[in-house]
């Protein structure tokens, strides 16, 4: 019998923890009370991956992470204590960025004529240069191509029949139908020293007319593709033979072989011939011809609407699903995918019954209701519960210290507008070049819209795309949803609002054409651009804003997480009732975390920084008296500053003075990171070695200055002692609000991380092993183990239990979130404080409760209710946060 979905906890696979690392450990998963581990991807990835996402083979385990006995010992294991796992899978693209990547290689020898042409989203015709037709753009060039080129850094080489060239590491395979040019030089010096009818001759002679006379790579006839491969293979067995055994001819090849590397005229006019184009890596953002994760070139996306890709890529999996080994599926990135709801639908035929969309929602975007999926990986969940620990009261004074300190009154939506501006100009320019290609083709086939430009169209799509509201839409072949054409609508009317120059008629054509409406055009054309225009969307929305704008916009910075809006500014108790109220009816398996591996900072921090919204004239005068203290002519720029001081208040550890070096190294590392994402002073592209100086300075400077820790510290630990009250709140209701809770790898216990790779630090199992023996020594860990156990105990409750809101009166109602679970005879009853700066006591304060005979999992206190107004403090007044379940 499959373990039902009670829980999950989050693994992290890498050379450094292996499946024997995780087998050792289930347990104490088990004991924690944990039913799943949620595993990060352990397909064979890139040689020395340290998350798994670049797979280069989906067929194989990652031998990285060990054989396939020790992922059977691990599975085995989970089985014996009752448990199971889901596993982390990357639908949306592979890693290109080694030679071990055979679809790849395939492609890059073979271009249009390639088996596996159809598996990559390659657009072989939409570059107008025609020299770049039927070619893959591939700029990963230390510099221009023509100094690697005279520099001698291409190496032509020869091995087993097959040719390839080399820059340093990389191996680019020749096209079959090229090596005549190699093998056809000084072609009369080999005649002149073998005689005519010698055999090795002939046959050598016959190879290069069989290469010669392959099909052309343009071909896309599957039978020629068949044919162009099966001659292929022949022509590489029959070199490899001949060089072996021929001497004279082996002499040959070598020596034709060192003259192209001699010769970069010879080298260029190969490489012209071949089936990609190497360039400069700056050559990307304006003219790459794959789609890729993001602006990543290492990652090359998958046609995965192609049925043939979809079972390709998914059948070792599946198999794993149908052994039993695997109980689901957290789906990586699907609105990379054309066709998301087609994807989840194929997967649910398959015999997938748990899979999880890692899909980013704006705030109140429903989840669409036609993907059979569980929900979400739950971004939406912890923003909406960290949001709860956010004083709304203070956002108008926040503001005012913000501008005022930073001396930037920038709104939030007007720096999410100029950043993705930012991403389509430099990261993200090609793909918005190649959809205005294929909008312009469509236009040209209307009479109305004939006469708009391509610069016109560019533009326009530029604008939509900047004011697009959501990370994407989704019409497809079943037509446009209404959900859909509101977005697409507010997306239009916000670009012309922003561009009262541009021609109206435009903007209108793109609505149309996105809408599968306009008079342009065949449906199916618009219905590919629509899909296309979809795909760049989301990723100028993740780099845009998380990216960017999430590094830059510092009000408050524990809003600044995946899947939040920053201009939010906390959340009501009764907006967090209403959005768990509708999780429940609609994806009570949703998974709910508080930390994950892209989380911008750990929960703990996130609770520690938002205590800071409590306490709005305090913070005003902390951090004035900061700056000046920490004075400097290489200091950080004042927004820099802002982030550096929430940063310290949310990592400090206690006790930390004198301040030990390697926090100093972690902080510095950070706010390296930081500032080039936000790509301000500095960036990944155009480091600025002076201005990183600068602030590691500044860092270093303040960490070691007694006058500025002297009334940082005394301040730090007042924020610290309230944030362990958050800490505990929000740890239950992920423990116990609709959804599946998901533990981050470490998080059982205080975690004080940052971004990666931060949070991917080794955890200490053997500590948090100990802790299970006295747990009460970390209430954390007492908090999460309890509430797990009772989950455990009480089946049914917190998944399918009805979810009811309880009601809080008294002059502190506004600080108390409380609801019940219930489910046949059984009831659980939550309570947590909130925003609890300056609340001495609950006098005055009461709850509704159901009538229950009620345990109290953490103080193991009986309470009877018969039904009514209890105080507040009756719940409190042994622990600071309570779950009650009945008596049993």
């Amino acid at each position: 019998m499959k373990p039902s979905i009670e829980s999950t906890y989050r693994l992290q696979f890498h050379a450094g923890f292996t499946f024997r690392d995780a087998a050792a450990i289930v347990p104490y998963l088990g004991a924690l009370g944990i039913t799943h581990v949620y595993a990060s991807p352990y397909l064979k990835a890139r040689p020395g991956s340290t998350h798994g996402y670049d797979v280069i083979d989906h067929s194989k385990l990652n031998p990285e992470l060990g054989t396939q006995a020790d992922f059977d010992a691990f599975v085995d294991a989970l089985q014996q204590h009752g448990m199971s796992h889901i596993l982390d899978i990357v639908p949306n693209h592979v890693g290109v960025a080694t030679n071990d990547n055979t679809w790849w290689n395939d492609v890059l020898e073979n271009g249009p004529a390639s088996r596996y042409a159809g598996y990559f989203d390659i657009t072989w015709r939409g570059s107008p240069r025609p020299e770049l037709h039927d070619k893959v753009l591939l700029p990963l060039l230390g510099e221009p191509y023509g100094d690697v080129l005279e520099k001698g850094q291409f190496r032509l080489a020869f091995d087993d029949g097959t040719f390839g060239v080399y820059y340093y590491d990389r191996r680019f395979p020749i096209s079959p139908r090229t090596y005549a040019k190699i093998l056809s030089h000084r072609a009369a010096e080999l005649e002149q020293s073998l005689r005519p009818e010698n055999p090795d001759l002939l046959e050598y002679q016959s190879i290069a007319t069989a290469a010669r006379h392959l099909p052309d790579r343009s071909t896309r006839d599957e039978g020629d593709v068949m044919a162009r491969w099966r001659e292929t293979e022949v022509i590489k067995r029959r070199l490899g033979r001949l060089a072996v055994s021929s001497e004279p001819i082996a002499r040959h090849i070598e020596a034709n072989v060192a003259a192209f590397n001699a010769t970069p005229d010879l080298l260029d006019d190969l490489l012209n011939h071949q089936c990609y184009r190497l360039s400069y890596w700056h050559v990307a953002s304006d003219e790459i011809n794959y789609r890729r994760f993001f602006d990543i070139n290492d990652l090359a996306a998958l046609s995965m609407e192609r049925r043939e890709v979809f079972e390709a890529t998914h059948a070792f999996v599946l198999s794993l699903i149908r052994e039993g080994k695997l109980a689901g599926v957290r789906v990586d990135h699907p609105d990379g995918l054309y066709d998301p709801k087609q994807y989840f639908e194929r997967l649910r035929e398959a015999g997938v019954e748990y899979a999880v969309a890692e899909k980013i929602l704006a705030v109140g975007e429903p989840l669409p209701s036609g993907w059979p999926v569980s929900g979400t990986s739950g971004y939406d969940a912890l923003i909406m519960i960290n949001g709860l620990f956010v004083d709304r009261a203070n956002e108008a004074a926040f503001t005012r210290i913000y501008h005022d300190f930073t001396g930037d009154s920038t709104s939030y939506d007007d720096l999410v507008y100029q950043k993705k501006l930012l991403i389509l100009d430099i990261s993200l320019a090609s793909e918005l070049q190649m959809l205005a290609y294929q909008l312009d083709r469509i236009a040209q086939r209307g009479r109305r819209t004939r006469d708009f430009t391509h610069n016109a169209l560019r533009h326009a799509l530029r604008e939509v795309i900047a004011c697009f509201p959501v990370y994407r839409t989704y019409v497809d072949d079943r037509g446009v949803r209404d959900a859909d054409v509101k977005v697409i609508d507010d997306a239009i009317e916000r670009a012309v609002a922003r561009n009262p120059k541009t021609d109206r008629s435009v903007f209108d054509f793109i609505r149309d054409v996105l809408l599968l409406r306009a008079s342009a055009g065949t449906r199916e054309e618009q219905r590919k651009f629509a899909g296309k225009f979809q795909q760049v969307t989301a990723p100028v929305t993740a780099k845009g804003i998380e990216d960017t704008t999430f590094y830059i916009y510092n009000r408050l910075v524990s809003l600044n997480e995946v899947g939040g809006e920053p201009a939010h500014f906390g959340i009501t108790p009764s907006e967090l009732h209403a959005y768990l109220t509708d999780r429940q009816k609609r994806w009570p398996r949703a998974l709910t975390p508080l930390s994950t591996h892209d989380t911008k900072r750990s929960e703990d921090v996130r609770a520690r920084i938002n205590v800071l919204s409590e306490m709005a004239d305090e913070w005003r005068k902390r951090i004035t008296r900061w700056a000046e203290i920490n004075r400097h002519e290489a200091a950080p720029d004042r927004n820099e500053q802002y982030l550096l001081y929430q940063t310290l208040i949310g990592t400090w550890p206690e006790g930390l003075r004198p301040v030990e070096e390697p926090f100093v190294k972690r902080i510095i590392e950070y706010m390296r990171k930081a500032m080039r994402e936000a790509k301000v002073n500095t960036s990944w592209i155009s480091p600025n070695p002076q201005h990183e100086m600068a602030v590691e300075d500044f860092i270093n400077r303040g960490l070691h200055n007694d006058a500025f820790l002297d009334d940082f510290e005394p301040f730090q630990r007042h924020i610290a002692n309230v944030g362990r009250a958050n800490t505990l709140a929000q740890t239950l209701l992920r423990l116990t609000v609709p959804g599946v809770p998901d533990t981050y790898q470490g998080t059982e216990v205080l975690d004080l991380s940052l971004v990666d790779p931060d949070n991917r630090r080794p955890v200490d199992y053997e500590a948090r092993e100990a802790l299970l023996k006295r747990p009460q020594d970390d209430p954390k860990f007492f908090v999460t183990l309890r509430a797990l156990h009772a989950r455990r105990e009480f089946p049914g409750l917190f998944t399918d239990g009805e979810y009811v809101p309880l009601e809080i009166n008294g002059r502190l109602h506004e600080h108390v979130f409380a609801f019940s679970r219930n489910f046949k005879a059984s009831i659980a009853v939550v309570a947590v404080p909130r925003i609890v700066m300056g609340v001495d006591e609950w006098t005055g304060t009461t709850i509704r409760l159901p009538s229950m005979r009620g345990r109290c999992v953490f103080t193991g206190n009986i309470h009877e209710f018969n039904g009514g107004d209890v105080p507040v403090e009756n719940l409190f007044e042994q622990f600071p946060v309570a779950l009650l379940v009945t008596e049993r």
